[in-house]
């Protein structure tokens, strides 16, 4: 370590201590939320179930926090589950309403669409936030994103209504970024 001062050094390894406890903190959240849901999904308390299903969560949030930093922002707090929460009501809201929409489609004599490929920007700064918004999305039939770069995503979108970026914004990811920024920051 030629040419740098002690207090370089140590300010290195305070960033590195720093790093290493908010990648434990969002290993723990991620091994809860997998736990979690690997219970609701066998929908039994067995304790061999729960064993297994709390050391395979452990081992995938190991996996999964090791070499990335998408998973440093996931903090848990009753707001942030109201938000959670209220962010599933309205993705299923908005799922049903693209399905719907998607029939009308399918059943129309005439396939008035006007398929299109359009930019959008993001709010969301946590790119774990980001990601929730693209596969938002993405698994409400008519829309797909096709890229993400920083704060903006490539949509293709069925039946385009805008090609203005702020409006198109509002439009598609409107619904759904307002509760994922409360809970992803």
């Amino acid at each position: 370590m030629l040419g740098r001062t002690t207090r370089e050094i140590l300010s290195v390894k305070l960033d590195h201590s720093r790093l290493d406890v908010r990648r434990a903190e969002g290993c723990f959240w991620l091994w809860v939320l997998l736990t979690v849901l690997w219970i609701a999904a066998n929908s039994s308390f067995d304790p061999e179930s729960v064993v297994f299903g709390a050391l395979m969560a452990a081992a995938l949030s190991y996996v999964c926090t090791r070499k990335t930093d998408v998973w440093q922002g996931l903090r848990f707090s009753p707001s942030r589950l109201l938000s959670f929460g209220l962010y599933t009501c309205v993705f299923a809201f908005e799922l049903v309403r693209a399905n719907l929409n998607m029939m009308r489609y399918v059943y129309s004599p005439h396939l008035d669409i006007a398929p299109g490929i359009v930019r959008i920007k993001t709010k969301l700064k946590s790119p774990l936030g980001r990601l929730a918004l693209a596969n938002s999305i993405a698994l409400t039939p008519g829309s797909l994103v096709l890229d993400m770069k920083d704060d903006t995503l490539l949509v293709h979108w069925l039946d385009v209504e805008t090609t203005n970026p702020d409006e198109a914004t509002r439009i598609i990811a409107g619904p759904f970024e307002r509760h994922l920024e409360k809970v992803f920051g």
